[in-house]
């Protein structure tokens, strides 16, 4: 699959630069471009096909929603464990409406999100560029497509199952509502946003103080930013009034899991995530760069459609700035390939590109053409976009990263099932990576997250809800037999270890003391792992 990435971002490359003349000035060249760009994207994202630990939260929500249980993570329990609420929506409506399978969903849902995405790059610039010049530049658009598609943590998150691709392509359609000049659809947009992630709280004030200061300005009336602000309610103040009644807190409690660490331990954290992610991430960094440098140029003789173009590529930049200043407060995140950091590289490669489509439209032409300088912006694009594949592909925090993480997942899963098949049903699991583990053990367990994930953080689980089985691994099996047992379940629990049959793959849990002589023959009973008593 590395090579027909590879093989496929060459075909998209050479198609650009041989008919870029062609892609300036006929649409039917542009549609084979967009066309061979989304099918690289598709490609690029293949490559990595493998759904997050996380996800299967969500698909554990949306199991529930779909069952007539509502968003629960257990019947019964109202602890809000997701922090996507429209994402799950999104999962649980064809399953309950077609009896979708809630997997192959997320992924369909996820790819088809990351390819909006691309094409909201091309449809996004050209109506920068157009605001700006008074006419349409579409292939400054095509430019902008390819380094969406070539974005590698788009790319290792678009078939993920986790809610990112929605939360991209949701932040550029609210860049493409304002480029418009339609506030209402932003507002609505900016809402969902909101809905899906909660750092688009962070999205609607930025858009919100822009509309006001463009009011400010007289570049747009007072209404904007009323009808922005309505837009957004409509679906903010329901849902917010539903969950403040529901669950009976306004934070998500997965919102809340990295504030239990102090501040400076925490942006410590994000300052080396944030620096891993610029390593590798150098060339959209650069992109950024030079955009904020070369925007300021020529402050004369704008016209007021050019400085509203202006303004709305800084609301871009300093989006990225803040989305980065946002991971960072938070702590960042232990997945690979940047989940949290994936809309930075889009905004700005989108930025980017328009910077350059406004100032080559408000250039005065030269009396001398210039062949070089017209096949500057495709020469950047395959350049930049070349690099960021090989990031993507090359870099151990990208597809290594990701590939080990999917054989992890791999192996949380047969755990999950196991225990779904032989545990007693009602049983209680208490683990520290309760995403594929718990939805694949099914809905008939009670699945307990001792992060904080699916419980009350500031409760003890093991004192107030005296798991049945305590699975300690959140990364798979073990390459050896461990009898040690954690401190905090030392007086009530027992150890118990297990070997892959066929494998050398170990797996240590706790049962509980007094059901220890029923549970383990049940779980011995499994064809697939065998209970190996540890040494007296």
């Amino acid at each position: 699959m590395v090579v027909a990435v590879v093989g496929a971002w060459l075909v998209v490359a050479a198609f650009v630069l041989v008919a870029w003349p062609k892609i300036k000035a006929d649409e039917n060249w542009r549609a084979a471009a967009l066309a061979l760009t989304l099918g690289f994207s598709l490609v690029h994202q293949l490559v990595y096909s493998t759904i997050a630990e996380d996800a299967y939260i969500t698909f554990r929500y949306a199991q529930n929603i779909a069952d007539g249980n509502g968003p629960v993570f257990n019947t019964g329990e109202r602890i809000e464990g997701y922090a996507n609420f429209l994402w799950m929506i999104a999962l649980a409506l064809p399953k309950a409406a077609f009896g979708a399978d809630i997997e192959t969903s997320a992924i369909v849902l996820g790819i088809l999100a990351t390819l909006g995405a691309v094409l909201l790059a091309y449809v996004t610039v050209n109506r920068v560029v157009a605001r700006a010049a008074g006419e349409p530049r579409p292939a400054c658009g095509v430019a902008a497509a390819m380094l969406v598609a070539a974005a590698g943590g788009l790319a290792a998150y678009g078939g993920s199952g986790t809610e990112t691709p929605l939360f991209v392509l949701l932040i550029l359609g609210v860049f493409a509502s304002l480029a418009a000049r339609r506030p209402v659809v932003a507002g609505v947009l900016v809402a969902f946003a909101t809905m899906t992630r909660p750092s688009g709280t962070l999205l609607a004030v930025l858009v919100g103080c822009w509309l006001v200061v463009a009011a400010l300005r007289g570049r747009y009336t007072w209404w904007s930013p009323v009808g922005w602000l309505l837009g957004g309610l409509v679906f903010v103040a329901p849902w917010t009034a539903w969950r403040a009644t529901y669950y009976d807190h306004v934070l998500p409690t997965a919102v809340l899991i990295p504030f239990d660490i102090d501040i400076p331990a925490r942006i410590d954290r994000g300052w080396h995530y944030l620096s891993g992610f610029s390593v590798v991430h150098q060339g959209f960094l650069l992109l950024g760069l030079v955009a904020a440098v070369m925007l300021p140029l020529r402050r004369n003789g704008r016209t007021p459609h050019e400085a509203e173009a202006r303004a709305l590529i800084w609301l871009m930049l300093v989006t990225a700035v803040v989305l980065a200043g946002f991971v960072v407060f938070f702590g960042g995140d232990a997945a690979p390939a940047w989940r949290l950091l994936a809309p930075i590289p889009p905004l700005l490669a989108v930025a980017a590109v328009s910077v350059y489509g406004v100032l080559a439209a408000a250039s005065k032409p030269s009396p001398r053409p210039r062949p070089a300088g017209k096949r500057l912006m495709p020469a950047a694009a395959v350049t930049l976009s070349g690099l960021a594949v090989l990031a993507s592909v090359f870099s151990p925090d990208m597809l290594a990263g990701v590939r080990a993480w999917h054989d992890h997942g791999a192996q949380m899963e047969e755990i999950g099932r196991w225990l779904g098949v032989y545990l007693p049903p009602g049983s209680v699991v208490s683990t520290s990576a309760p995403g594929a583990l718990s939805y694949h053990a099914g809905t008939q367990l009670q699945i307990v997250g001792v992060r904080g994930q699916t419980e009350e953080a500031d409760e003890a689980v093991v004192s107030r809800r005296h798991p049945t089985i305590a699975v300690i691994t959140d990364s798979g099996y073990s390459a050896t037999q461990s009898c040690v047992i954690d401190p905090e379940y030392a007086a009530r629990y027992r150890v118990a270890t297990f070997v892959r049959e066929g494998t050398s793959s170990w797996l240590t849990v706790f049962l509980r003391a007094d059901v220890e002589r029923s549970v383990t023959p049940a779980l011995d009973f499994s064809p697939e792992f065998r209970h190996v008593p540890c040494p007296s």
